[in-house]
């Protein structure tokens, strides 16, 4: 069989090693680093990855070669954790930030994600998609192919109805890939502060709609004080599994209470955040294989000193990844290059772990494993090209765009940091 495209003249291509599941502990800092490599694409998939001359029986004379001299090749940058969908913006909340005034402080006082909630309500399908579109143009040009999206500031069944058939209308129309996570249970609506469990009653009767409407494949609750307790939690999670739907948690953000421990027992997908997770739970979350969606960006945005401890994730056998969390409060970025070096410099992972970690065991994350996140011959053809000499530099070489081109489902979705 001939490629239709060839891409050639790498300096180095990134292959995950693919495992058919996502890679833990050492493993992750494991994968093939190809010198003078080619990519060839068949028919929007992966036909061959190699290094050196590329073989003359690839070729043919319809063969679209793209010399890519001697930039880097990753497969396509995977976000498994956004709250894309939304109205308003929340600038004003920052002075308090650096006054001190804690995250579930503004929350008490109204703001946070009910003041996001209320400028989601009023705001029209059409606000919310181009609003969405832009952030998606950004992550995009940034050198994302795939995105996880979540519900989650409507707390009513019609806005978030509303958010989530944003979501599906712009995996319609965008060269991205967007995964629909149903997330009502994001906060406590004020007429049911004096009875969160009257509201995840409601949360979980809103579950056959989901379902029978196709909006969304995954269900998330946060678990967290002042909001769901583990109880509570994992009586929505049981729910949502009994209907079909994949489960994930925010879990041990702020304080641990409990949220990993659910997500252990129910074998949640992924268990977000991981802040404040106890050594005890490192071990659950290791034997149940959950992944550990870690948040970076999260703690730097909340100005705080404690991240995720990936490296003791690591030595306990875990799958992580590294995400975003995009959203207009506790992390307002749509860079997840920059994210990924928050990993190496505060979390202290190699790049080779990074990579990992926004590939291969974040499209495990999302569902998509057997279609995203590594070369292997037959998924997608996502490539995320660096304008760098090596894998390094895109680390080292921190808080600027070295994203030059993408290719999504093997088509030139952005060249030259633009969208085509």
């Amino acid at each position: 069989m001939t490629a239709d495209k060839i891409l050639y003249n790498f300096s180095e291509i990134f292959s995950p090693n693919d495992k058919g599941r996502a890679l833990r502990g050492k493993e992750m800092n494991e994968a093939n680093l190809l010198k003078n490599g080619y990519i060839a694409i068949a028919d929007g998939k992966i036909l061959k990855v190699g290094e050196g001359e590329v073989p003359e029986e690839l070729k043919s004379d319809k063969t679209e070669l793209i010399d890519m001299k001697g930039k880097v090749a990753v497969p396509g940058l995977i976000d498994a954790h956004t709250h894309l969908v939304y109205g308003g913006s929340r600038e004003h909340e920052f002075s308090k930030k650096l006054n001190g005034v804690s995250y579930l402080d503004i929350l008490a006082q109204g703001g946070g994600i009910l003041s996001t909630q209320k400028a989601t309500r009023s705001a029209s399908f059409e606000e919310l998609y181009n609003k969405t579109e832009e952030l998606l143009d950004h992550m995009m040009i940034h050198g994302v192919t795939t995105v996880e999206a979540k519900s989650g500031y409507g707390l009513t069944w019609d806005v978030e109805k509303r958010q989530m058939e944003v979501v599906k209308k712009l995996n319609e129309d965008l060269p991205i890939d967007l995964v629909s996570t149903f997330m009502a249970a994001h906060a406590i609506p004020e007429e049911y502060k004096e009875d969160p469990d009257k509201f995840i009653d409601i949360v979980i009767d809103m579950l056959p709609k989901v379902v029978e409407e196709d909006l969304a494949e995954f269900c998330d609750v946060f678990c967290e004080k002042g909001v769901f307790n583990a109880e509570q939690s994992k009586r929505l999670l049981k729910a949502a599994q009994e209907h079909g739907l994949r489960t994930r948690i925010h879990a041990d953000e702020i304080e641990s209470i409990g949220g990993s421990s659910v997500a252990a027992e129910l074998h949640t997908t992924s268990a977000e955040h991981l802040m404040m997770i106890t050594d005890e739970d490192i071990k659950k979350l290791s034997e149940s294989g959950v992944i550990g969606n870690l948040l970076p960006g999260t703690t730097f945005s909340l100005m705080e000193d404690t991240y995720a401890p990936a490296r003791k994730m690591l030595d306990n056998d875990m799958s992580i990844t590294l995400t975003t969390d995009s959203n207009p409060g506790s992390c307002p970025t749509a860079n997840l290059q920059f994210i990924m070096q928050l990993g190496c410099f505060m979390m202290k992972l190699t790049p080779v772990e990074v990579y990992n970690a926004v590939t291969i065991n974040a499209a495990y994350s999302v569902n998509r494993g057997d279609s995203i996140g590594s070369f292997k011959e037959g998924k997608k053809a996502d490539i995320t090209v660096f304008d760098a000499p090596n894998l390094d530099y895109t680390i080292y070489f921190f808080a600027t765009n070295l994203c030059s081109d993408v290719f999504k489902d093997g088509k030139h979705v952005i060249k030259d940091r633009q969208r085509i």
